[in-house]
């Protein structure tokens, strides 16, 4: 990345600085570096460290929330105006926590990682029921489908998810699970898709299944 201003972006969006994230994004506006690149030079490669970062324990939740936060004010500013330009992200993703969860901090943490590597994320937040995740997974013709569950007991709700999900035979959808208690056994055993250990691994493993790159 050589432009100065995208630097500062990046910087800032790592760093967690919310305002610094915006007067850099106005800067870069002002100065016609094209939306694209500001998503791709500076948004997408600052949270790809973050999460890099993360699995490295070299940042902890709270770092990553924050930088989370600077990378939304940043977007926030850029998404009118790449809607304008109808330049949309190529893949869709649908996140939520499973019925009888309302546990939002991991599930939060993906959604954001997956905005920063430039999905199009519908989040249905917590509580939601197989039959939610289904509708949404047709209506907004997903290519991913996230399930997070932070209790044991809800685990049995994840497994009627995918299932449901499985039934429905979307072509193109692929479903993907997380959370505390959640292992690459179970995703196996209820036939998910792909399983996240953190939010850092799901931007790599969300492109894997898709076939996208991150």
């Amino acid at each position: 990345m050589s432009n100065p201003i995208l630097e500062q972006l990046s910087a800032a969006v790592i760093g967690g600085k919310s305002k610094d994230a915006k007067t850099a994004t106005q800067q870069a506006l002002d100065a016609n570096i094209p939306l694209q690149e500001i998503v791709d030079n500076a948004l997408v490669s600052a949270m790809g460290i973050v999460g890099e970062k993360f699995k490295r324990n070299e940042i902890f939740v709270p770092e990553m929330l924050i930088a989370a936060r600077a990378m939304k004010e940043s977007m926030g500013m850029l998404e009118p105006l790449l809607a304008k330009a109808g330049i949309v992200p190529k893949y869709t993703a649908v996140i939520g926590t499973v019925q009888g969860d309302l546990h939002d901090i991991g599930k939060n943490l993906v959604a954001m990682m997956w905005k920063g590597a430039n999905f199009r994320v519908v989040d249905l937040g917590v509580n939601v029921t197989p039959e939610k995740f289904l509708a949404a997974a047709k209506e907004h013709n997903a290519d991913l489908v996230g399930l997070s569950a932070l209790l044991t007991t809800t685990m049995p709700a994840m497994k009627s998810t995918v299932a449901l999900i499985k039934e429905a035979n979307l072509p193109k959808t692929k479903v993907m699970i997380g959370g505390a208690p959640i292992t690459q056994q179970f995703a196996d055993e209820i036939g998910a898709d792909g399983y996240s250990s953190d939010a850092g691994s799901a931007v790599d493993k969300a492109c894997e299944l898709i076939g996208a790159t991150a």
